[in-house]
């Protein structure tokens, strides 16, 4: 019973924290799917990612509101799929595979709709599922940023940029054997949109090899 409890009053703390965070009062006024669109749109605002004209791909894209924030920003010019392992509601410019990017399968489909075009830019606000348990966690979020980094070796194209979400301390030894291996230019940011409690970063990385 105490279990329930301790259940539902961290419910509703994290219901109250949400009802009076500003930014998800304005992702509901301006019909974006998650507050996460502010990260976005900041860091976008600030180091211009997105032009019309360019083929963008949003990895773990679900809810979507990275992916809404690009169409808009794009327009009609250019090409944006979005990809995730969970189903979700399709948005109107943008094109949707559900799989695991890491699977031959999935690329294959990617391959299919780009007509083996390379991206301009690879966005990944994904996150791994945590257990809590600090050294099981941190694997988890290496092999992450691995993968994505693995993806942008055959599918970004040479002075391409990625955009994708990392934390704190836990990916630092994979982003150093990648910058001498990769990438010419890194940059990691902290969003004003990122809450400030939390771990995590946002990686910029310019100019693939």
């Amino acid at each position: 019973m105490a279990t329930g409890k301790k259940r539902k009053a961290k419910s509703r703390a994290w219901l109250d924290r949400q009802n009076r965070d500003p930014y998800v009062q304005k992702a509901r006024k301006s019909g974006y799917r998650a507050r996460a669109a502010y990260k976005l749109e900041e860091i976008d605002q600030k180091f211009r990612l997105i032009k019309p004209g360019q083929t963008v791909i949003d990895l773990g894209a679900a809810p979507g509101s990275w992916s809404q924030y690009a169409v808009r920003k794009m327009g009609d010019k250019g090409q944006l799929i979005m990809l995730d392992l969970l189903p979700f509601d399709e948005i109107e410019g943008a094109q949707l595979i559900q799989g695991d990017f890491t699977e031959p399968e999935t690329l294959s489909k990617i391959n299919s709709l780009t007509e083996g075009r390379l991206f301009d830019l690879v966005l990944s606000d994904m996150a791994p599922n945590i257990t809590g348990i600090a050294l099981q966690d941190q694997a988890r979020y290496e092999r992450l940023l691995e993968s994505v980094l693995t993806f942008c070796e055959t599918a970004l194209r040479p002075g391409g940029v990625l955009l994708t979400k990392f934390f704190e301390g836990e990916s630092a030894q994979v982003i150093r054997s990648t910058k001498k291996a990769r990438i010419n230019q890194f940059k990691t940011i902290k969003p004003d949109a990122s809450r400030t409690h939390s771990k995590e970063l946002y990686l910029l990385a310019l100019n693939r090899k």
